[in-house]
């Protein structure tokens, strides 16, 4: 009973095997192979929240503009659609949304693609939608939507 209780309390690494479970690393972003700072590196978590508000008050906007023209639509509804419209398309084309370029960061594939592909873009932006995956985040400050569809958030600047 004490391995099965002090496996999740312990988090995840504690069901793995001995030995595998080092999870200490010197810096955030280590494993995938990033620099500790600079461009590139793992983008701070100040920058990603005030790069998400900077979309959702665009989005907002946007939003406010087709409420106006449909008296009969859900302005929070449309605000969140126009919100994930421009998350996937936006990264998809250019690898960062209008929030994230003004605060110089940008989504990249793990895999060293060049770009975000529209699969793994829309896998990410619908799992940040639900709010409590961007919460469950690891050892490289990846939320777990960034971890399924494989992509980081880096500095670009």
């Amino acid at each position: 009973m004490a391995r099965i209780t002090g496996s999740w309390l312990s988090g995840p690494s504690a069901a793995l095997p001995e030995g595998n479970g080092n999870t200490d690393t010197a810096y955030r972003g280590e494993k995938l192979g990033l620099p500790q700072d600079g461009v590139g590196s793992i983008a701070p978590t100040g920058r990603r929240l005030i790069a998400l508000l900077i979309d959702w008050l665009l989005s907002l906007g946007i939003a406010g503009l087709i409420y106006s023209a449909s008296p009969f639509a859900q302005p929070s509804t449309i605000t969140l659609l126009v919100w994930l419209v421009l998350g996937i398309l936006a990264v998809t084309l250019f690898t960062f949304t209008p929030g994230q370029l003004i605060t110089g960061i940008q989504v990249a594939m793990t895999n060293g693609a060049p770009r975000v592909d529209i699969v793994h873009a829309g896998i990410r932006s619908l799992l940040l939608a639900l709010v409590v995956p961007a919460f469950v985040t690891d050892g490289d400050g990846r939320g777990l939507h960034d971890r399924l569809s494989k992509t980081v958030v880096l500095r670009s600047r």
